[in-house]
């Protein structure tokens, strides 16, 4: 796909992101994760992530990540855009965004920097070197250590002709506000925020009604009737499931660090999907989390 046509397909509907299928033993499991990613396939979406950070891309190693990522390019078959991920410091970063183009992928998202934290002109260095080393249209990750400015973010789209999206993890609404109108519609805006129908509704009012969503993973059809409230502006719908579920379910998942992650593979085994378990340094849902998640996702009546 060209830059363009990516950016013209994201807003279409609903981005999923599937979660790394592991075998008992922690590896890769190539042949779940291409019936998981056939499972999600049956319900529209209109682009997947695979191996980002809801993939456990930072417990991946590089031939693991391009195994992954084969499997859902191959999997997808053109059926919807395939986006890897690409992360580290600038040279890792450049032969992880090279090899997702060799494999086949669609888009890149390029992922904050590893444990430093860069000024301005840094991180667009940064950014501006991996958009430079591959023809793939590219999404930036604005968290953790990189947080962006729109001054810098103006430079980079004046200098990176391939830089199609900017996902906020933040939820910093002043830069959010600057962006928009330093921008305009240079970027797409997606809402990258962890369980990102929690922010729907404040997001869709600073123009960015779109997001990947973690839900999706274990109750699809819930994820994409909220995706369309959020776009059709039903706010009873919105407001009810968020009462209902999404409420509840932050709470659990704000229990512990990288919960964001877990609790999206525990959904999945409840739904008897399961995926394994997560990698250290993450850890899995209590027996009493898990638990409560069942219940919320019981309350949804949702039947695969």
């Amino acid at each position: 796909m060209t830059p363009g046509d990516l950016k013209r397909a994201l807003p279409r509907g609903l981005l999923s992101f599937p979660l790394t299928d592991f075998d008992a033993r922690g590896v890769f499991d190539a042949r779940a994760s291409a019936a998981r990613i056939e499972w999600l396939l049956r319900y529209p979406a209109a682009a997947m992530f695979s191996a980002g950070g809801a993939g456990e891309f930072f417990s991946l190693t590089p031939e693991e990540y391009a195994n992954v990522l084969r499997v859902a390019v191959q999997t997808a078959h053109g059926r919807i855009p395939v986006i890897g991920a690409a992360g580290y410091g600038t040279a890792t970063a450049i032969s992880y965004a090279q090899k997702t183009e060799k494999i086949g992928a669609d888009g890149l998202l390029l992922l904050p920097p590893y444990l430093v934290e860069g000024p301005q002109e840094g991180l667009r260095a940064h950014i501006a070197a991996v958009c430079q080393s591959t023809r793939l249209p590219v999404i930036v990750y604005n968290r953790g250590t990189c947080r962006l400015q729109a001054e810098t973010l103006a430079r980079l789209a004046e200098d990176c002709p391939n830089l199609i999206a900017f996902k906020d993890g933040v939820g910093d609404v002043e830069t959010i506000k600057a962006i928009n109108a330093l921008l305009g519609d240079r970027l797409l805006m997606l809402n990258g925020m962890p369980t990102a129908e929690a922010y729907a509704q404040d997001f869709r009012a600073l123009g960015m009604a779109t997001y990947s969503s973690a839900i999706f993973n274990f109750v699809p059809r819930t994820a994409i009737a909220f995706h369309r409230a959020v776009h059709d502006g039903d706010d009873a719908t919105l407001q009810a499931l968020t009462r209902d579920f999404l409420e509840p379910y932050v709470q659990i998942r704000k229990k512990q660090p990288g919960y964001a992650v877990s609790i999206i593979k525990a959904g999945a085994e409840i739904v008897g999907r399961p995926g394994g378990k997560v990698r250290p340094p993450l850890a899995d849902l209590t027996a009493e989390e898990r638990t409560e998640l069942a219940a919320l996702i019981e309350r949804l009546g949702e039947q695969d």
